[in-house]
């Protein structure tokens, strides 16, 4: 515990989401997905629990775009997985899975009507901010499963900005943001299981304060969450987790995305950050 709590500042950002309007688990590329399971998902019951989230954003003081969803892309609502975006340019994406593949054309041909700079589409597999995450200047970049390490030269190279690759070693945990939510430039939160021990060693250099998540909360993707530096926006179920948060002085915010989590997804996989945005 820290002696003297540190005073934590929200900031007003810009996000991209995606209604789910076309959501469904008909195949399965991660552990979560199970399209022969007996309670399928719900379409309608995403769409609510999505519009909560939103309004959550909303809510905080946040601007929020959207997106039209595609048919016949059940994933788009995970608009993290879109593109990265830092400082005003645009990374497009790069999916290792065919069935995701279109999403990347879907997310590149908004930015490019809503006018922002695109750098291009990445030649290694690069999954947007699912694997690629913000700490303060530095870029932080997930590999194992769905990103390549190769990809941190690209981000290094378009964006100008020091890459830490951080490699990823449960499939549970297939993409970065489902194990590490970066809280402030000096603070994450993380679940230590899901990398290698040179991942662990690197982030207790990056971080003055880590948070380690217990199994329970990190098996509810509680650390797939959204923070403005104060409120942080996160599994309703991870209330492990929310406790530690509010020791630390940030403000939890409970969400129930338990329909959207079937197919492998909280929060902040249906959240693009637009940084360098004109709100």
């Amino acid at each position: 515990m820290m002696g003297e709590q540190t005073r934590r500042v929200a900031a007003p950002r810009t996000y991209l989401m995606c209604p789910p309007s076309y959501f469904a688990v008909t195949y399965a590329i991660n552990p979560w997905m199970r399209p022969d399971a007996d309670a399928p998902a719900d379409a309608g019951l995403a769409m609510r629990q999505w519009a909560h989230l939103r309004q959550t954003y909303l809510g905080l003081g946040h601007t929020v775009r959207t997106i039209e969803p595609v048919p016949g892309l059940p994933d788009m609502v995970f608009a993290a997985n879109g593109a990265t975006v830092v400082g005003g340019t645009v990374l497009g994406v790069r999916f290792r899975h065919p069935e995701r593949a279109a999403e990347a054309g879907a997310y590149l041909d908004w930015f490019r009507a809503e006018g922002w700079p695109v750098a291009g589409v990445p030649e290694q597999y690069n999954e947007g901010e699912g694997d690629i995450l913000v700490a303060g200047q530095t870029l932080l970049a997930g590999y194992g499963f769905r990103t390549d390490e190769d990809a941190a030269g690209e981000l290094a190279a378009v964006f100008g900005r020091p890459v830490v690759s951080l490699r990823l070693v449960d499939p549970r945990f297939y993409h970065l943001d489902t194990a590490l939510c970066v809280l402030d430039a000096g603070t994450a939160m993380y679940y230590p299981a899901a990398f290698d021990d040179a991942g662990r060693a690197t982030l207790a250099s990056l971080f003055g304060e880590l948070i380690e998540a217990k199994d329970e909360d990190a098996e509810v993707l509680g650390l797939n969450a959204v923070s403005d530096g104060y409120h942080v926006v996160l599994a309703a179920e991870a209330t492990g987790l929310a406790r530690q948060l509010s020791a630390r002085g940030f403000a939890p915010v409970p969400v129930d995305l338990s329909e959207l989590r079937k197919a492998g997804g909280s929060a902040k996989c249906c959240t693009l950050e637009l940084r360098g945005a004109r709100r």
